[in-house]
């Protein structure tokens, strides 16, 4: 069986596809709003030509998931997987953002859940890189189960930067 990393996923609040071409102009719509990028190093993403790259980037991962609210079909958001360099037992959940409007809610949970219960078909662990200022992402990893880590199963987890933590769920700990 081989991990997909562009399934089409959803339960009863969301819908997640592979990002398009055409879903620029609604996700830009949300990622305009320059408190999304408050706590994150890459601040010009809320601007047109910062948000450009940032898309061009994460479409061509074919990795990438627009996230729809099913209530009213309107994109809210995004999340995307990567592999982890070195370790074949582990995927990295990351470059998510949600519109404002959805923060502190039931949604960032179910979109992580319908993520991890995908990935647990195929890795045993899931991993979280984020930036060591953003306390908002980090906090919203713990509450859905995530253990601060340095090394997975003795092994080093190669940094993106020096200021990344890195954060693990495991499957035989998964709680979500």
């Amino acid at each position: 069986m081989t991990f997909n990393l562009q399934p089409t996923l959803e339960n009863d609040l969301l819908h997640l596809r592979p990002m398009r071409e055409e879903d620029f102009e609604p996700l830009f719509a949300v990622a305009s709003d320059p408190l999304i990028w408050e706590q994150h190093p890459a601040k010009e993403r809320a601007t047109r030509e910062g948000f450009t790259v940032f898309f061009k980037d994460t479409a061509a991962t074919k990795a990438a998931f627009v996230v729809i609210d099913k209530k009213n079909d309107t994109i809210i958001g995004t999340s995307r997987y990567n592999r982890v360099p070195n370790h074949d037992n582990a995927i990295e959940i990351g470059w998510t953002f949600l519109a404002r409007a959805y923060w502190g809610s039931a949604y960032n949970p179910s979109l992580k859940k319908l993520m991890i219960d995908y990935a647990f078909q195929y890795v045993p662990h899931i991993l979280f890189f984020v930036n060591e200022h953003n306390t908002r992402s980090q906090k919203a990893v713990q509450k859905i189960g995530g253990v601060r880590i340095y090394e997975l199963e003795g092994k080093k987890i190669a940094l993106k930067d020096l200021s990344t933590v890195v954060f693990k769920i495991s499957k035989n700990a998964y709680q979500l």
